[in-house]
Formats: C-alpha cells, structure tokens, sequence
C-alpha cells in the first residue's frame, strides 16, 4: 500500500474530522434535548436517578464536545459537570427532601450555564453552515450587512453570543461589559448602531444615555436596548431619552438582527437623502458642517495633525456657457469620482456648493495633503472627466490647504484653506497652495476678475438675526458674503469693493436704503455690475415705484418668502 504523503495525510484526517464532527453534532442534538427534558420534570419526577442522569448526559458532552473542537461547549458543560457532581455521593443518607433540594439548586443555579450551552450550540451549526457555503462556492453566498456595531451588556454569556452570531452576518463588532468601558469606545470608533443592556453593574444603562444622545457626534447613532425587564415604565422612558428601538429579554436572535438590518437600512436611506449630494453622491454642504466638529472633537482627545482642501474647478463657468449644464453636471461628477478614487476611505469628501469641493485628511499635514492633492491634480490633467456625444472633457483645478492648529476656530480653518485657494487662482490657477499669512489679506481684497465665477453679496440691514438667517438660507450657492450692520457701512464697503447683489434695507440707522441710493446717484455712479434687491417694512404703495426709479432690481416686502427671495437672488446673479 503507497505511503500517503504528510499533506496527503492532513487533508483525509481534516476530511475524517470533517465528517466526526457532523454525526456528533446530530448527536449532541440528542442529548441537549435530553438535558433539557430532565431539567424541566414535575417535582414528582425529581429523583436521584434523574439528577444521575443528568450527571451522566453533561460529563459526557464535557468529555467528548473538545474532541471535536467544541471548545466552548466542552467548557460550559464543566461548570454544569460541577453543579450535579453531588450525585456521585456514595453516602447512602440521600432522603427526598435532600435530593429535592440539591436537584433545585442545580436547575437554579445551572441556568445561565444551560442557556449558554444551547446558544454555543447554535453558533456552532452557523459557523458550520457558513462553512459549507464557502466550501461548495468558494465564497459566502450572502453578502454582509456591512456597518460597525458595539455590544453593551454585562451579561458575557449573552454579549459573547450576541458578538459572534452578529460577525457571522457580516458586521465589524465591538463590546464593552460597562459604561466606562463603552464610553471609551465611543470616543474612539465611530458605530452605526448600539445595542445597550439597562440593567447593568455598577452603573445602569441609564447612564449612558445622556452621553449618547447629548454628544453631537453620537445622537444620530441607532440605539437599541436590550431589557431583561418588560415595564412598560421603562420602555417609555427610553423612548423619551431617544431609543430607538426596546426588545426585552428573552428574545429569538433572529427577531434582534432582523431589527438592526432594518434599522441600519432606515439611517442609510436617511443619510442619503440628508447628507449626500444627489448630484455627486458625495456628501453636502450639511454633512461636512457637522463632521468637521467631530474630526476636530478627536483631534483635541487625540493630537495629530489635519489638513483642510478647498478645490475649485478652473473656468467652470464658461463649461456650462459653451456646453450647458448638463455637460456642467457630468464635470462635477467625473471630479467627484477621481477624488473618491486617489484618497482614502478615511478622508472626508464633500461638495462646498457650485463647483468648489472640500477635502478633510485626517493625519495628514499641510504638505501631506499638498502631495496627496497634486498627484489627483496630475490625474485630471492627464485624463478626461467626462464625454458628451463624442466630445471629451478636459478640465483643471486650483486648491488651497490649511493645517489646523490648536486655538483656530472652524470659521478660521475654512477661511485660511479658502484664501489660498484664492490664491492659487491668482497665481495662474491649475496649482496647489498651501496657506501663508500674506494670503489672508490678499484673498479678502480680489476682485471677481481673479475668479470669474465667485459671486459676492452684501446683505446690508440692522437686523442681525434677519442677516444670520439670510447668510444661513442662502450659504448653498456659489456666493461670498459681506455684512453690513447700517447704510453707512454699507456704503463704506459698496464703494471700497466690488459687490454682485446688494440685499438692502429700506430703513437703517444712520443711512437708510433709498438715502444710500441717493448719495450714490450723487457722489458716484452705481457699478453696472451691482443689482439691488431692497427689503422693506414698510407697506407704502408708492415705495415700489419709488424704488424702480432709484435703480432697485427687486423689492420685496418684509415679512416675506424665502423661497421666494432665493428664487430672486438666483434670478439677479445668473444661478441656475
């Protein structure tokens, strides 16, 4: 008989053990119903013989579950081995009062150890059944649900289950057996949903709400909670604190995964439509508002440098004049997909508004970001964004960076990154620049010659709220924004800079909106360039006519839509 070789050797004992572990699973089936029929007799039936067979069912599964690589099961069913070891006393003083007893005390006490024992079991069936798919195709025939989860519970029977079971489908899963230990957790990972136990030692879950939900960086986050206790109390007092999902304990596994697939899927859907650019598909203005807080909120916790990009597509404005819009929209979608294509997954891509996009490195300092940002540069130079009924479209880009550094706010950071961007446009744009002191003020004073796309507005009223809210409504289009406080400012600025729309207040301190009209009328002549869209309070018939003739493009009266305003401003600068 030919000697088999040692690799030929591995793979028949792998097959053997292959098919030992099949037959003694059916096996093992056999006697975990056993056990459980035993632990679940009237008190009638309690006798010492039952409780020895108990003994017998459990010492067996200890000794042979290891064998065949049930590790898990083999340790579980020791402890249970320990519980009902009494049996083998040989004293013969065993009265059915003892004996009712003792056997109590093993169903009581061996519990937790039974339930453990039939999940160990299930588990085990999945993980072989996975096997099995990806030994007859070669993969798994499902594809994962994707997302990162973290356990809390201080069960470690049901948290070790949970974990498992949840891998099986796919998910990244993380878990903590406390409240400071899932703190710490949640300052360092981000998670797409928590599955959190109430009742906890030595803090409840309670605890963990207000950090949750009260961090702007976690109360989006999906939280399920896991509750040994169906009070209806309790329920609605999670609810209020911003649960969303209760399942109360015992529950089928099944019923808690079909639960967080649904819930996963409902953000991923809410995400989409909230936070993604429906052009692109990369995310929005509103998006990156909200994350630049959270990558700097982790910066602070864990020092590392961080670069911001600002990226402005060179000449756009006459892409869409000569081509239209359509051919517009495919540019930004060609650039959208080299950008996702040369970073990394854990950089933060987001559409600023028209043509210009942001870029987030985290780790990576100025001149970092400025090497990543120039090798995409050279990709854009070298191949087409987009084609168009045969037609091919080249395009470049200018981009500013800026490093962040302690003490500098975000309203600083964007500004510097922006500025350079300015910069570079400046300087002959298709480049990369990286932030100096000089260029702050050098950015603020260009002209719209230095980029020919870059629209300013100049809202100029004595209402700050009504300015805030004005900036924040109108923040999504491609415009700067100047703010004037009074007609005396605003006149300061109309006369210093160059200004697209001026949104102007009839009525001001100092200098109102027809008063500034009239010395500009005398003093100078108003910029051909300028169009004027004048809100007033006021509810005179005469004040439209009146603002006609002063050279009023718009007049709108307060209180008024802002849908409708949008509507006019985009109609007065030539946004489409």
């Amino acid at each position: 008989m030919r000697q088999l070789s040692p690799e030929e050797r591995l793979q028949k004992e792998a097959r053997l053990m292959k098919e030992g572990r099949k037959r003694y699973v059916d096996e093992l089936r056999k006697q975990l119903k056993e056990f459980h029929d035993m632990g679940e007799v009237c008190e009638s039936e309690r006798t010492l013989e039952t409780a020895k067979r108990i003994y017998r069912v459990v010492h067996t599964i200890k000794g042979s579950a290891p064998i065949f690589g049930f590790m898990r099961i083999g340790f579980v069913a020791e402890k249970l081995v320990r519980l009902w070891e009494w049996t083998q006393d040989s004293a013969n003083d065993w009265d059915a009062e003892r004996i009712a007893l003792e056997f109590q005390h093993g169903v009581h006490a061996g519990a937790q150890w039974k339930q453990q024992l039939l999940m160990e079991f299930d588990l085990y069936c999945q993980e072989m059944e996975l096997d099995e798919h990806q030994e007859q195709f070669g993969k798994l025939t499902l594809a994962p649900s994707g997302g990162r989860l973290l356990i809390i519970d201080d069960d470690e029977a049901l948290r070790s289950y949970l974990v498992r079971r949840l891998k099986l489908e796919g998910y990244e899963v993380d878990h903590a057996a406390d409240v400071v230990t899932a703190q710490k957790l949640l300052r360092e990972h981000n998670y797409d949903l928590i599955t959190l136990d109430l009742m906890m030692h030595p803090q409840s879950g309670y605890e963990l709400f207000e950090f949750v939900k009260e961090d702007p960086t976690l109360k989006w986050v999906p939280l399920v909670v896991l509750s040994g206790r169906d009070d209806i109390h309790d329920k609605v007092r999670c609810f209020y604190l911003g649960a969303d999902d209760f399942v109360t304990k015992p529950f089928q596994y099944e019923e808690l995964s079909a639960r967080i697939y649904s819930l996963l899927k409902r953000t991923k859907n809410f995400e989409q439509m909230a936070f993604r650019d429906p052009l692109t598909g990369i995310y929005n203005r509103r998006f990156f508002d909200h994350q630049i807080q959270v990558e700097l909120q982790r910066v602070t916790r864990y020092p590392a440098p961080i670069s911001l990009v600002f990226i402005d597509i060179d000449r756009f404005k006459s892409i869409n004049d000569t081509h239209g819009h359509h051919v517009g929209d495919l540019v930004l979608q060609g650039l959208a997909h080299v950008l996702q294509k040369h970073l990394r997954s854990t950089d933060l891509i987001a559409r600023f508004g028209g043509e210009e996009f942001v870029v987030v490195l985290p780790g990576s300092t100025a001149p970092d970001a400025q090497k990543s940002i120039e090798f995409i540069l050279q990709q854009i130079r070298s191949e087409p964004v987009a084609q168009n009924d045969g037609l091919i479209f080249h395009i470049t880009f200018s981009a500013g960076i800026s490093a962040w550094s302690q003490g500098m706010t975000i309203e600083e950071w964007i500004k510097r990154s922006d500025d350079a961007m300015y910069a570079a446009k400046q300087a002959g744009r298709d480049r990369v620049m990286i932030y100096a002191d000089e260029m702050g003020e050098f950015g603020s004073s260009l002209s719209d010659g230095a980029d020919e796309h870059r629209l300013t507005v100049l809202i100029a009223d004595d209402d700050r709220i009504l300015r805030s809210i004005l900036v924040s409504k109108l923040q999504h289009l491609p415009v700067s924004f100047l703010e004037a406080s009074d007609g005396e400012e605003a006149y300061s600025i109309l006369t210093r800079q160059s200004v697209d729309l001026c949104i102007l207040d009839g009525v001001m301190p100092r200098l109102g909106g027809f008063e500034l009209l009239d010395r500009f009328e005398k003093e100078c002549s108003k910029p051909s360039n300028l169009s004027i869209l004048m809100l007033s309070g006021r509810s005179r018939e005469d004040e439209p006519a009146k603002g006609m003739s002063a050279g009023i493009d718009v007049f709108m009266h307060k209180p008024f839509s802002m849908v409708e305003l949008e509507m006019k401003v985009k109609q007065l600068l030539h946004i489409q």
